[in-house]
């Protein structure tokens, strides 16, 4: 999951200046090459969404990196609504999700079978990587704009020991273009989850036109020589809560003349609410609002942000009376 330990020998910092370098997008362009990229930071809000549930070690390093993942490929798209990265196997990890809304809100959750994970643990060997944990399966990738619109899905089977290396599979596989991704999620020095990820896209330039066989090559040129950069850039630089987002980027590409775009933040942002899971119980019979009760109450959790609304008959009755 190319998770990485505390760095050794960091200072503490304040929440205020780790919160000014994380849970951001950087978008920047290479002027030398027209390539765009990004560059996404995430602390607090990651380390919110994933302390919310007790996960098993093995698992929480997966959920970040598709959290991680997740904001950085909805960061490269223009839509209104939300953006699904979801991964799904037979493995002991039956799926983990994330989303992202097209205004910066982030929430994830993943579901494993504890038995079942205990007993890879007890494998000679066992190492806790994609293979291990979702065994085989898929990883699909939602658009979602609103019931009026053409919902976009994209699946690529699993393959790689990481979920980033998955993603760069869809992308070979896909002719719509290139993209380089490198990430890391791991813990700060007092043990919060952080995560950093830089994403190289290949688009053509609206005026090119057709290329000349003299300008493919020298575009394939420049793209490999980006991808080298992209390359050297380690967990440290991307999870360092000194090194600012735009100073990051310039080591990188300095040479490839880098232009920096206005940055947006991210959040930690769940869309359950007690309206939302009164309208899922309205639309149940009352035998099965009765088969659900516990000492009275109809208690329904929210996967997402493990919040709890409490329904009592009372609540049931004004809820089916208003149907």
């Amino acid at each position: 999951m190319n998770s990485v330990p505390p760095v050794a020998g960091q200072p503490r910092h304040d929440t205020d200046e780790v919160t000014a370098e994380f849970d951001i997008c950087q978008p920047f362009q290479l002027d030398s090459s027209s390539f765009r990229g990004r560059l996404i930071r995430l602390g607090p809000a990651l380390d919110e969404i994933l302390t919310r549930h007790a996960y098993p070690e093995e698992l929480a390093p997966l959920l970040a990196d598709t959290i991680l993942l997740a904001a950085t490929l909805a960061s490269s798209l223009k839509y209104d609504g939300i953006f699904t990265l979801q991964t799904k196997g037979d493995g002991p990890v039956a799926y983990t999700v994330a989303d992202v809304t097209s205004v910066g809100d982030l929430r994830g959750y993943a579901r494993v079978d504890l038995e079942r994970l205990a007993e890879q643990r007890g494998h000679r060997g066992f190492k806790p990587d994609l293979g291990s944990l979702l065994g085989s399966g898929y990883v699909a990738f939602t658009v979602d704009q609103g019931e009026h619109t053409e919902r976009y899905q994209g699946i690529v089977e699993l393959r790689g020991a990481t979920l980033a290396e998955a993603v760069r599979h869809y992308f070979r596989q896909s002719e719509q273009l290139a993209a380089s991704i490198k990430s890391f999620v791991g813990k700060d020095a007092d043990g919060r989850w952080v995560g950093g990820a830089i994403m190289l896209q290949a688009l053509p330039p609206e005026d090119a036109g057709i290329f000349t066989e003299h300008q493919a090559g020298v575009r394939e040129e420049d793209w490999n020589r980006a991808g080298l950069l992209l390359d050297t850039v380690t967990a440290d630089e991307l999870l360092s809560p000194t090194l600012g987002a735009n100073e990051l980027i310039y080591r990188l590409f300095h040479e490839e003349q880098p232009r920096i775009h206005p940055r947006t933040a991210l959040r930690p942002g769940c869309r359950c609410s007690r309206e939302r899971v009164g309208d899922v119980l309205r639309s149940l019979d009352r035998a099965e609002l009765d088969d659900m009760r516990i000492d009275g109450v109809v208690a329904v959790t929210c996967e997402f942000c493990n919040a709890t609304y409490d329904f009592t008959d009372q609540d049931l009755d004004r809820l089916h009376a208003a149907f």
